[in-house]
C-alpha cells in the first residue's frame, strides 16, 4: 500500500470541516468520507475550534490585557518634545529650516 504525500489544508477548509462537525448533520466517518479526512482530524480540528471561539470575539481566554504603565508614556513624550524642539532650533541656526516660534 503505497503512502499518500502529506497534504496541507488551509484555514478556510479547516473551519469549514469542524463547523461541519459541531452542526452534527452527518457522523465523522461521513464526514471523513465527504472532505477525504481522518475522523481523528476532524475531532482535533473540531476541539481546536472550540478552544479558541472565545477569541474571535473579546481577546485570548487565558490572559489579561497588558498593563499600561502612563507616567512611562508620558516621560517618553515629553523626552520626544524636547528633543524635537532641540533639533528644530539647531535646524533653525544653521539655516535648514524656518524656525518660526
Amino acid at each position: 500500500m503505497a503512502r499518500r504525500a502529506r497534504r496541507n489544508h488551509s484555514g478556510a477548509f479547516k473551519a469549514k470541516v469542524a463547523l461541519a462537525a459541531i452542526r452534527g448533520e452527518k457522523t465523522l466517518a461521513e464526514l471523513a468520507q465527504q472532505f477525504d479526512v481522518h475522523p481523528n482530524q476532524i475531532t482535533a480540528w473540531r476541539a481546536q475550534l472550540l478552544e479558541s471561539a472565545a477569541e474571535v470575539f473579546g481577546g485570548s481566554v487565558g490572559s489579561a490585557p497588558a498593563a499600561v504603565d502612563v507616567k512611562e508614556l508620558h516621560a517618553k513624550i515629553g523626552q520626544l518634545t524636547l528633543e524635537n524642539d532641540f533639533l528644530s532650533g539647531a535646524l533653525g541656526e544653521a539655516g535648514m529650516t524656518s524656525a518660526k516660534r
